[in-house]
């Protein structure tokens, strides 16, 4: 291992130029070194030894490993020992036991400081015009992820308990904050789909330093709890989430401060008991009440802590919560188009690299965005995702490292429709093969296939 030194410094800092010329810029590497990041890619790269892989091209490939819809460690391997030979460099080994090594020596800190700054500076370039009414929008929301079923992830993040030992996968929990202009992921939070402190609200406290002063948090029903109202009044951060479902069966506008029709201003009284994940002094330290205000619009009962409907009319809440959706549309992007839905690693350890790595390459992908939407002078919500990324990988095949603004206009060039009001319905007219479903272990039916042969085939 070597010392971090200036001459070190120095010499890493030279390597990481050089390398930054020669790679290949379909492996995203150009992104990361560009103006914007090189600086704090210096800062926090680990040292190393000078190895084949060393922490920049391992990056790299992993990037590329997330983005082709084959993930296996042989193709990417495959693919740089072929452009070895195409640069002229000494021809490597298309074994892949250095590869993975390299991979697990990536320290996680890095990874997730990475996609966290480049985030950070995707929301902090964009338009302020984008901004709804001068303040800048949050979004939160939580989903699941798969991984293999092995023993190491079976015992992080267990299967769920419905399912018999042996028939389910490892399941996790991510909760996600994005700017809502930009679309940049600010940070995320996982954990086991059941046990204490594991819910979403848990994984949203730990990410409340993601907001600051002056944000408005958007949310569905599941975040509008006494004691996150409290926090955020505190951050000087506002909030608008759906009303949660007891809450909602016995509203009554008739009750409160009248403020129009079906708008109104309720106080809640602090819960009784404390609740598990708070602490008895933090506990007597909350208000014994806070005012709310609770409208209805659009079909929907919402909640909010902007209490003056001068200042904020029930019109632009309405208007506001309707762009809660994005944030359905960021995770979709990050699991169905990245193909983050389904992890790939066989340990936990590298579940969280994973993870990272998929995060890194969509706020790369939200950077060339956002670039390309202030070229065209648009909103970056009005870019497809989808193209971007198509777009970015063909043209990194073809074009060696320019990137310049032709990228960027390919990249405007597709706009996303604006279709308000649209239903689709939640159903596929694609028949899935006809094979049936696995009700047993698998090494039970193999030892019964063995013994008896395949069953017959049902007529």
């Amino acid at each position: 291992m070597t010392h971090s030194t200036p001459t070190f410094n120095h010499h890493q800092s030279r390597q990481l130029t050089l390398y930054r010329k020669q790679t290949d810029a379909w492996q995203f590497f150009n992104l990361l070194t560009s103006d914007d990041f090189l600086g704090h890619i210096e800062a926090h790269l680990p040292n190393h030894r000078e190895r084949l892989f060393p922490p920049t091209e391992t990056l790299s490939m992993f990037l590329a490993q997330a983005m082709n819809d084959d993930r296996s460690c042989q193709r990417v391997v495959n693919d740089a020992a072929i452009k070895r030979i195409v640069y002229g460099l000494p021809e490597c080994s298309s074994h892949t036991g250095a590869y993975c090594r390299a991979r697990q020596r990536l320290p996680l800190s890095f990874l997730n400081r990475l996609f966290e700054y480049a985030g950070k500076q995707v929301s902090q370039l964009s338009d302020t015009q984008w901004h709804w009414q001068a303040r800048p929008v949050k979004l939160v929301d939580g989903t699941t992820l798969s991984m293999p079923d092995t023993p190491a992830n079976q015992d992080a993040y267990p299967q769920l308990s419905s399912q018999k030992p042996g028939l389910g996968f490892p399941l996790c929990r991510l909760v996600a904050v994005l700017c809502l202009s930009s679309g940049a992921l600010l940070g995320s939070a996982i954990s086991p789909m059941k046990g204490k402190g594991n819910d979403e609200q848990s994984l949203l406290r730990s990410l409340l330093d993601k907001l600051e002063r002056g944000d408005v948090l958007l949310g569905d029903a599941y975040y509008a709890t006494y004691f996150l109202y409290c926090s955020l009044q505190d951050m000087g951060v506002d909030a608008v989430f759906e009303q949660q479902g007891s809450r909602r069966l016995n509203t009554d506008f008739r009750k409160g401060t009248r403020l129009g029709a079906r708008d109104h201003l309720i106080t809640l009284a602090k819960p009784k008991k404390c609740p598990h994940w708070m602490s008895l002094e933090d506990f007597e330290q909350a208000p014994e009440s806070v005012v709310i205000r609770e409208l209805y619009a659009g079909g929907k009962i919402l909640v909010t802590t902007m209490l003056c409907p001068k200042k904020t009319s029930k019109e632009a809440i309405k208007a506001l919560y309707l762009q809660r959706w994005h944030v359905e549309l960021d995770l979709r992007n990050i699991k169905a188009t990245l193909g983050m839905g389904v992890l790939s690693c066989k340990t936990p350890e590298m579940i969280h690299k994973e993870i990272a790595v998929y995060l890194l390459a969509y706020n790369l992908l939200r950077y060339l965005m956002l670039q390309a939407a202030l070229l065209a002078n648009i909103q970056p919500r009005q870019l497809s995702f989808k193209h971007t990324l198509q777009v970015w990988l063909v043209w990194q095949q073809h074009s060696g490292n320019r990137h310049d603004q032709e990228l960027l206009l390919l990249i405007a060039n597709k706009r996303v429709g604006n279709r308000p009001g649209r239903v689709e319905p939640r159903a596929v007219k694609r028949r899935p093969k006809p094979y049936p479903l696995l009700t047993q272990t698998r090494r039970s039916l193999q030892e019964e296939i063995s013994k008896n042969g395949h069953p017959k085939k049902l007529k």
